[in-house]
């Protein structure tokens, strides 16, 4: 997530845009195979939770709700649902509702989102809770539960489990909108989810020239006893926008950064980020993403579609395959 900037779209995009409607390919692939975009309308920030035989996205703000929601049975059929959270917390106001996750928790449901708190003036991690995977969420809190006001503000929650069954949570604060530094921050968090033990603990930086001015959206995931804290960088509006990843000793660190980006734009898919990265059942690792259609970048129609690639390791090595709207083999 970053800052709402809306790039104006030109008036051929904009009468594109009525005669086009969200859905699969109007082609449909080889059986057995699947195409990207899977899912052809704005759905930025996507996170994904597997609840038996069917897997819950849920993204930023878009098409009038706070937190937009999907159901899927196999990660490449897509169904909009509900609004997952009608009404942000009493800390909070409308209208900067950014990147949500959700992690079961002993039978409820947990909602780490991004909104505007009114005390600071910035963007901060609040916390919802549900009885159902889809919701609705409800924040009973007259505060949020990350707010580095000091060092811009705190986005982009990322809560997981580990192997042990510890919890943590990981965010960005939120420097580059106010000349502040940027980093990616991780801290464990008590069995209930709300409160934090410890202290928070810097975890990346952006020193790298491809990273520009940011680093955001971390992704930790833990693999054969590795730790991989996958993250986007760059301006998120441009084709310079892209995914990559540090490999660290711990949850809490410490994390070496690698030289370059895993996920990058190509001709199909420009600004890929904001990865969400699970393990199915038999075993094969995915990875979702946002990206803007190559002639769309910056647009309010069709926005960041949801993109779907396998992962494998080499290592702590996380390898993607780049961006490909040809027929692939569907998740196994």
């Amino acid at each position: 997530m970053r800052s709402r900037r809306i790039l104006a779209i030109t008036a051929l995009l904009a009468a594109a845009a009525c005669s086009s409607s969200a859905g699969p390919s109007p082609s449909a692939p080889p059986g057995g195979t699947y195409q990207n975009p899977v899912y052809q309308s704005d759905f930025p920030d996507p996170a994904v939770l597997r609840v038996g035989s069917t897997f819950q996205a849920y993204a930023t703000q878009g098409n009038g709700k706070n937190i937009q929601t999907l159901t899927s049975p196999d990660l490449v059929h897509w169904k909009p649902g509900p609004d997952a959270l009608p009404s942000v917390g009493r800390w909070a106001s409308t209208g900067s509702t950014w990147a949500p996750e959700v992690i079961e928790l002993g039978g409820h449901y947990a909602l780490y989102y991004v909104a505007h708190d009114d005390r600071s003036g910035k963007q901060c991690v609040g916390l919802a809770e549900s009885n159902a995977p889809a919701g609705p969420f409800t924040d009973s809190s007259d505060q949020p539960l990350v707010c580095q006001s000091d060092l811009g503000g705190s986005i982009d929650p990322d809560p997981v489990r580990g192997p042990d069954g510890a919890l943590y949570l990981y965010w960005k604060n939120d420097g580059n909108c106010c000349n502040q530094p940027v980093r990616l921050w991780g801290e464990r968090l008590e069995s209930d989810g709300r409160h934090f033990v410890g202290s928070a603990i810097p975890l990346l930086g952006n020193t790298k020239t491809w990273q520009g001015r940011l680093l955001e959206a971390p992704e930790m995931v833990a693999h054969s006893g590795l730790w991989t804290l996958f993250y986007s960088a760059n301006d998120y509006a441009s084709d310079h926008y892209a995914i990559g990843y540090a490999s660290c000793r711990g949850p809490l660190g410490p994390c070496v950064d690698a030289a370059g980006p895993v996920v990058s734009s190509d001709p199909v898919a420009a600004g890929p980020g904001h990865c969400f990265v699970l393990q199915l059942p038999h075993g094969g690792w995915w990875m979702l993403f946002h990206a803007w259609p190559p002639d769309a970048i910056g647009s309010t129609y069709p926005g960041r579609l949801l993109w779907l690639e396998p992962v494998s390791w080499q290592g702590s090595r996380p390898v993607v395959s780049k961006p490909d709207s040809r027929p692939q083999p569907l998740p196994r």
